[in-house]
């Protein structure tokens, strides 16, 4: 049994159809993003799931692991406009937002003229995220969740598509202000990025130190990509998926049961990581070229979508307990159903 969006308007043949036809696209993709990163397959893969799913991504790794590099060629391939804003300390709202200008007409009127922050692109490269005050967080807040900004009382609307790919460094934290809860349930999945492995440090170093760098070329536009978002969006979903969904996110939750998280989880996730790991799942699939998600997508995604979503006890802390065990072990729950 499959379950289809309230929205479903094309019948099943029609999406898969649909799908045959975006798989070339997504093939290219991959193939042009290769070109420039290399050995990084996972977190490629979760980023253009993120952005597949419509959602937004946060990058945890040291510095010098390719992010940025990441967001700018992501940028490229998808045929959409592409910023970058480096959070300092003394960032303020008006530096992404915008601000209002004093203009003085020929017959010498004067009006106040909305002059655009960089946050009005469609990919926002927003770099080193945890090093601006709390007050410069927060204008991200609405834009990432309504898809506009308000400044002088009146609404302006970002480009579509708007996504939001934010990086950060899980080592320096002297002088930088930890995201709250509310901003990281803003993010669709949080992929941690580690260090390459031997092969692929050799490729980096015989291809990056040359005369010439590889550079990737575009495969989407932004309508397309649009068009891909809503097929996502129509892909059915297995009933014993939808099931594994509701069971791990649930058995997250302390209270519920689950042995390892009643234990060391003081707070787990609420219903927006199972509305994540719903679109996830379908966008794996697509872009591993299926038509359906699988219960082992679920098992992929569980980490990068729950991880952020959870907080441990002061004693599991302790204990030396993380996030990524507890998650592991909630997985292994799924294999027992």
């Amino acid at each position: 049994m499959s379950i289809h969006s309230p929205a479903e308007t094309l019948s099943e043949k029609e999406v898969i159809a649909e799908a045959e036809e975006a798989l070339d696209g997504i093939k290219a993709m991959r193939t042009e993003v290769g070109k420039v990163i290399f050995g990084q397959e996972q977190v490629v893969e979760n980023a253009i799931v993120a952005i597949l799913s419509g959602g937004h991504a946060l990058l945890v790794g040291v510095p010098g692991l390719a992010k940025t590099k990441l967001v700018d060629t992501l940028g490229t391939v998808l045929g959409i406009s592409a910023g970058r804003i480096q959070f300092t300390p003394d960032l303020m709202p008006s530096d992404i937002l915008g601000s209002e200008v004093l203009e003085q007409s020929e017959d010498g009127k004067r009006s106040f003229r909305f002059v655009k922050g960089p946050i009005f692109t469609q990919l926002l490269m927003a770099d080193e995220i945890n090093r601006a005050s709390p007050r410069t967080q927060s204008a991200l807040l609405q834009a990432m969740q309504e898809y506009h900004v308000t400044f002088g009382g009146l609404r302006h609307d970002l480009p579509q598509p708007f996504h939001v790919l934010a990086t950060q460094n899980p080592l320096e934290q002297e002088g930088t202000y930890p995201l709250p809860e509310a901003q990281l349930d803003r993010f669709l999945v949080q992929i941690d990025v580690d260090y390459p492995s031997l092969e692929a440090e050799r490729q980096i170093l015989l291809e990056t130190t040359g005369t010439q760098d590889q550079t990737a070329s575009p495969v989407f536009s932004g309508e397309k990509l649009i068009r891909l978002q809503k097929l996502v969006r129509r892909m059915p979903v297995p009933e014993s998926v939808v099931n594994a969904i509701l069971d791990l996110v649930r058995s997250a939750r302390p209270g519920t049961g689950h042995a390892s998280t009643d234990a060391h989880v003081a707070w787990g996730p609420g219903p927006r990581a199972s509305q994540a790991l719903m679109l996830c799942s379908r966008a794996r699939a697509l872009y591993d070229g299926r038509f359906a998600p699988s219960i082992d997508d679920i098992k992929a995604l569980a980490e990068p979508v729950l991880q952020h979503r959870m907080a441990l006890t002061f004693a599991a802390r302790a204990e030396g307990v993380s996030v990524r065990g507890v998650i592991a072990d909630i997985v292994k729950t799924l294999d027992q159903a």
